[in-house]
C-alpha cells in the first residue's frame, strides 16, 4: 500500500488516498501511483506520495498540510500565528517550552502557561 496526498492549486493537502500494491509498479511506486490516481480521478494531476513512517517528505501528509516543492517536504499547519518554521520545517514558539510539567501556549500573552495536574 502506498499513500498519496491530493494537493490543491496552492499545494495544500485536500485529501489523502491509499493505492493498493496491485496498482503499483513497485520499482517506480510514486510515478505509477500518480498515474493510477490521475486516471481514477478523471485527470487530476497534482499528487505527491507520502509515507506513514516518514521516510519521504519529512512527515505523513494530512489534510491542511502544505507541500513545499522547493524543499520537497510536507509541513504541518501553523499552530499559532506567532510561531515560525525552523530549518527542519518544524513550528517553533517565540520562547522555548519550559522543562517539566504540563504547559499550554497562550497566544494572547505570547507565553507558556502551566496547567494544573
Amino acid at each position: 500500500m502506498a499513500h498519496f496526498a491530493k494537493l490543491d492549486e496552492n499545494n495544500t493537502v485536500v485529501e489523502v488516498h491509499v493505492v493498493n500494491n496491485n496498482a503499483l509498479n513497485l520499482s517506480d511506486e510514486e510515478r505509477s501511483g500518480i498515474e493510477f490516481l490521475t486516471q481514477w480521478s478523471g485527470g487530476y494531476l497534482n499528487w505527491k506520495q507520502t509515507s506513514y513512517n516518514c521516510r519521504i517528505r519529512k512527515q505523513y501528509a494530512g489534510i491542511g498540510y502544505q507541500y513545499d516543492p522547493v524543499n520537497d517536504v510536507f509541513i504541518t499547519p501553523q499552530p499559532y500565528p506567532s510561531w515560525s518554521l525552523n530549518e527542519n520545517f518544524d513550528w517553533q514558539p517565540p520562547t522555548p517550552r519550559p522543562a517539566g510539567g504540563n504547559w499550554s501556549w497562550n497566544e494572547e500573552n505570547l507565553m507558556w502557561q502551566q496547567l494544573e495536574s
